[in-house]
Formats: structure tokens, sequence, C-alpha cells
């Protein structure tokens, strides 16, 4: 039977110093012990939940969220994140605030955070935007606290943006941990990150390159699947080559759907725009060019519907591993028969899987606190086991 001490054992062994009063924009910009040490801290939560244990860390304090684009499973994720830990929620919408009348976002960024621990931003639409005003915030607050204006130097949390999807990528990661006995279990096992049909148009890179960044590092095979046309950042693309040199396994680029699924132990098809595509739409947004966008929609959706193989069916589905690859999809998917005529899975694998599909969403509330428990405590050992010995519940019996 595991126990607390387990998990304060295993961040003992681990360097991640570093973390404390700092922020998680990138994956790739995190050591495997700062990773580790996240892992372990959303297991120790999860735990402590499941046990009847208070995770409370803040009597009072703030959780500021901004969604520049729609969310269900981040967005309550980091709700429930920041309550996990005692924190209350508070979203700004910018079309109800002054950031409407052109206040900047320095301004903005002090002005929200006199009683806020944490800022989880979500800004995934434009090249070269998303990442960029992230850090504009974070180096406000910075500023902020240095002056002497903010109490505490609130934590920046990627909730998405136009490179990575961390927070996705992490729970993504952890779920494949558990589903395979360790993170020891990983090396060799063939995952296959696909794009895949969809009747819709835009939907972001940050999720196919959030699991290639990752995914490498664990000495798994990652290979990248898509038609061609449909090419991620090539930035990322060279830190998945990386990643792959230096943990022993490999990354590889296929345009056959069939060829990445064959002998797969995971499955992630999924269907993004092209980074070309997704260049050229900022450009067309920040010239106000609204004609241009609705021209550049309807070619992206003719391009494809060119593809509409490129869809995880049974019969890929036989091709992978024993024909029982782990499908997994960061939700929501578009299911052929249910959601839209014709998408990326079929119902009876996304039924197939759908209990695992939702343990998968299970773990993102705990990554996020994790990732703002190692910004907030410097000995995030001893907080654990101060909570420990409070022995406080979190439900009354």
């Amino acid at each position: 039977m595991k126990t607390l001490q387990d998990y304060i054992d295993k961040l003992n062994k681990l360097n991640f110093k570093e973390m404390y009063n700092n922020d998680f924009f990138l994956t790739w910009e995190k050591t495997d012990d700062e990773l580790e040490a996240v892992f372990t801290i959303a297991d120790a939560l999860r735990f402590m939940r499941e046990n009847n244990i208070s995770t409370k860390v803040f009597e009072s304090g703030l959780g500021i969220s901004l969604f520049r684009d729609n969310s269900t499973r981040t967005r309550f994720s980091f709700a429930s994140a920041c309550n996990l830990l005692g924190l209350e929620v508070q979203d700004l919408d910018e079309g109800k605030s002054q950031v409407a009348h052109g206040e900047t976002v320095r301004e903005t960024a002090n002005m929200i955070s006199f009683m806020a621990d944490v800022i989880g931003i979500r800004d995934d639409m434009y090249i070269g935007k998303g990442n960029a005003y992230m850090h504009e915030v974070s180096e406000a607050v910075q500023q902020g606290n240095k002056d002497g204006i903010l109490e505490q130097r609130p934590t920046l949390v990627n909730l998405q943006c136009d490179i990575d999807h961390p927070t996705q990528a992490m729970a993504d990661m952890l779920h494949i941990i558990h589903e395979f006995g360790g993170v020891e279990n990983l090396k060799g096992k063939k995952i296959a990150m696909t794009w895949a049909y969809s009747p819709s148009y835009g939907k972001p890179l940050s999720v196919p390159q959030g699991i290639v960044g990752l995914m490498t590092r664990m000495g798994m095979d990652v290979v990248l699947a898509h038609p061609e046309g449909y090419e991620i950042m090539s930035d990322v693309e060279e830190v998945a080559k990386k990643n792959a040199e230096k943990s022993g396994g490999s990354f590889t680029k296929t345009n056959s759907m069939a060829e990445a699924f064959k002998d797969a132990d995971i499955v992630y098809p999924k269907s993004w725009a092209p980074f070309a595509a997704m260049e050229k739409r900022t450009e067309l947004y920040g010239n106000g060019d609204m004609e241009g966008v609705k021209k550049l929609e309807q070619e992206l959706l003719a391009q494809n519907a060119e593809h509409k193989d490129w869809a995880c069916t049974e019969e890929m589905m036989k091709l992978t591993k024993d024909g029982k690859a782990l499908y997994m999809h960061c939700l929501p998917a578009d299911i052929t028969g249910v959601s839209c005529d014709e998408g990326e899975v079929d119902a009876t694998v996304f039924d197939r899987y759908r209990n695992p599909l939702y343990k998968e969403a299970s773990y993102k509330p705990y990554i996020i606190a994790a990732m703002i428990f190692l910004s907030k405590f410097e000995n995030p050992q001893a907080t654990l086991k101060a909570l420990e010995e409070r022995a406080a519940k979190r439900k009354m019996d």
C-alpha cells in the first residue's frame, strides 16, 4: 500500500529547486527531475484527496484565469486545482474589463494581482502571440513584486499557448505512466501522434507539438503522422529530435496514418491546422482582413475534406500492437455519426475507450495543482508532511 511518505521519499531524490517562485511555460524548458517532481506531487495530491486528507495550503488568495479561447476541461481543471489548494478563482473577461478600452498588459497584470497567487492563461489562437503574451504578463507581475506593489509574485501557468499545451501533455503523460506501470516501462513503446480528419477548421497546433515535445523525453518511439501540408512548427520538431537522441528513443515522421498505427502501443489521432495556414491566419487577423480570413477558412475546410480517410477506424486500430493500442485524445473528439457525419474517430472505438479517456482527463487538475504547489513552496516535502500531521479532513464523516 502506498503512503504519503513514499511520495516524499521520491521528492527527496529529485532536484527541482528552480521551480520555486517560477512559472511553467513549456515542458522542454524543464529538467527531467522537475517534470518528475510535477508527476510526484500530482500523485501525492490525488492520494491525499482519495484518503480524505485536506490539501488546503492557502487560507485566502486568488487564482486568476484568462481564457482567450473556448475551454471546458482546462477551465474546470484550473478551477479544481485552485480549489484543491484553497484558492478561489476569478475569471478575467477581457470584454468586460478595461482591456477592451486599451488598458496595457502591464497595468492589467498588476491590477488583477494584488491578492493573486497564480494566473492561468490560455492564448492559443495566433502564431507568435500566445506564449509571448504570457511572458509579458509574467514580467509585469515580477516587476510589480520587485517594486513593492504586489506582496507576492503570482505564478503563471500556461493553460495552452500557440507553442505548447503543457498541462494537457503532462496529464496525458501521467495517464500513460499509470497505464504502463511506471516511467521505466515506457522505453521503446511506440506512440503515434497523427492528424485526423475534422469537419471544422483551425484547431491549434499546441497539442501535437506538446505531445512530441514531451513523449520524446521518455525514451519512447514517437511517430508524427499527417498528410502533406499539415506540418507543425519546425522548431518543435527540432526539440523532439534532440529529446529522442538524449533519451534513447526515436522521433520519425510519415505521411501515412497506417504506417504510424502499425504496431503502435498508443495512438493519439487528432486534427490540427497547418502551421503555414495558422501563420497566414494570424497575419490576416492582424491586418483586419476578415474577408481574407473567410476565404482561408473555406480553403482549409476544402483541404481537410481531401483527407477524410485519415480517421481512427476499427480497421486502423487492428494495425496496432495486438489490436489493442491505448487510444488517447484531449477531447472533445469529432466522433463519426455522433458529433459529426465524418470525423476523427469511429463511435465504436471511442465508446470502447470512453472510461480510459475520462481517466486521462482526470489527471489534469492534479497536474495544474502540482505546478502551483512546486512554485509556491520551497520545501514541498515539508508542506506535504505538515498537511498529513495536521490531519484535517477534506470532507467531514
